[in-house]
Formats: structure tokens, sequence, C-alpha cells
């Protein structure tokens, strides 16, 4: 029975690559800096671990087939803890982004960027048989962003109304993850994920609010008053770059692959569907 740890097992897409696996008999282990809040389920080995602190990293790999890696370190802590991976595991699945792709939302300069792309190599040249997942804009994003205005009012007021991305399901990127942790021929594969359709911001506002059942307007904030909503949420570095990205996605349709459905053989969840699987969180006060 293969063994895989999932690193950033508490966030929203290594929780669901938990979830999934949980489905295919596989032996499920995860790393976290805090095991007494990490809440998942009985079954999963949940186990004390840093990935930029390379000596906690032994343990949590001892008889582990398959990794799935979501790197949120510095890049220095990088190359000891891939080395370190590459020592115990066989397989190791990669969460990055399309900074390879050539549309000018993924082109724009930024220290993430430089981050995704310096892992890359590192997992690249490890050893390992290795797969490099690269999802557009996250839709849970719009939930991260958008929520708290719409359980408040029905305006919702952000940044570049006509930016098209093709947002992507958080449950269609674990699904291909899984597959890449479990399944065979995957080795040297880097697949770009997106949503099935591009869809400006004001539209994807409009799904929300058919999803709850409430008319949903979008209000465009002038630059200034964007980036300081976004320094309410965000260091300086990622309310630049996001302004920047969508900025130069304005009137421009999204990059959009097929790839979720050529490796899971079902079509990618659209903007409505993850809508709907998510109206509660724009009507519930947390």
């Amino acid at each position: 029975m293969k063994r895989v740890l999932v690193t950033g097992a508490t966030g929203h897409i290594g929780g669901q690559v938990v979830a999934q696996l949980r489905d295919t008999g596989c032996r499920i282990r995860a790393l976290t800096r805090h095991p007494e809040s990490a809440k998942l389920p009985d079954d999963v080995e949940v186990m004390r671990g840093d990935l930029a602190v390379p000596e906690t990293l032994d343990a949590c790999l001892d008889g582990v087939d398959a990794v799935f890696l979501v790197w949120i370190a510095p890049l220095a802590a990088a190359a000891p803890a891939i080395a370190c991976i590459a020592s115990h595991a066989e397989r190791i699945v990669s969460l990055s982004s399309p900074h390879r792709t050539a549309h000018p939302f993924f082109q724009q300069p930024n220290a993430l960027r430089a981050v995704h792309d310096g892992v890359d190599q590192l997992v690249e040249t490890s050893g390992l048989q290795w797969t490099i997942l690269r999802p557009g804009p996250f839709a849970i994003n719009c939930r991260n962003w958008w929520a708290l205005q719409i359980r408040n009012g029905n305006v919702v007021r952000w940044f570049h109304a006509n930016a098209e991305t093709a947002p992507v399901h958080e449950r269609d990127i674990a699904a291909v993850a899984v597959r890449a942790l479990c399944g065979d021929g995957h080795a040297g594969r880097e697949y770009v994920l997106t949503g099935p359709r591009s869809l400006t911001q004001r539209e994807q506002v409009r799904i929300i609010g058919n999803a709850i059942a409430r008319p949903l307007s979008f209000v465009e904030l002038a630059p200034e008053a964007a980036r300081k909503a976004l320094l309410a949420m965000m260091p300086g570095s990622i309310a630049d770059m996001l302004l920047t990205a969508y900025g130069a996605a304005v009137d421009l349709p999204a990059h959009v692959t097929s790839t979720i459905a050529d490796v899971t053989g079902a079509a990618a969840r659209s903007f409505d569907q993850w809508a709907i699987d998510h109206a509660d969180d724009f009507l519930t006060r947390r």
C-alpha cells in the first residue's frame, strides 16, 4: 500500500488532496507545523515538521513513497528540503504556477513567480519522478476576497471588472494531484490547469449572485482605492502583483486548457458549480 506525505494538508488544495486520497486506499501522512490544530480525519497520520527546517523532515518522510509539495517557505530553504525528500521518496507532485505560459496574466514579474521558478528547477533536477501542477487562478480566491462584502450587502467593490480569468475549482486541482501521486504516466509532466471558461470578474460576481439567489453588482475601484483595499488583506508585494496581473488581463480572453479532463476523464467543474458548492460561504457570517 502506497504511503503519501501531504504538505499543506490544512490548506484549500492540500485538504482536498487528503480527502480524495482517502478514496484510493493509500496511507496518508500530513506534515504540519501545528499538529494540535490540524483537524484532519482520524485515519490521517499527522506529524510535526517544517519544510524550512530540514532536520524535522526525516521522520516525516520515513517510509513515504510519494510527496505532495506545497512550497510556502523562502526559496533558500528549498534545496535542502527537496534533497531530503529525494533521499526518501520516489515521486513528487509539486504545486506551482503557470509562469512558463505565454499569456500576459502569467508573465508579470513578481517575487512569487521567482520562488516558483526556483522550486520547479530543484524538483526537475531532484532525481525523483516529478510532476508539476500549474493551476491558474483559484476559484476559492473569490471567496477569500469577496465573501465579507457579499455577506454584508449586494455590491462587490473591486478592481479591473473586465479582467478575464478561467478560475479553477480546488477539487479539480486535487483530482489531478491524486492521479499523479498514485497513477502511472505522469512523470516528467507539467500540467497547466484551468477552469473550462474565460470569465470577467464582473461575470464571476454575477454567477455568485445566481448561486445565492441575490442580484449582485460590481463597482470598479480606482487604482489607489483598490490597492488600499488589498493592503487590508495582504502584503504590498502581493497586492501589487494582483493589480498588475489582472490589469494585463483586461479585455483579454483567459488561457484555457483541457488538461483536467485529459488527466481525470471528467470535465473541469464550471465556475457556476464552484459558486453553488460554496454558496454558504457567501451567506453565513463567520
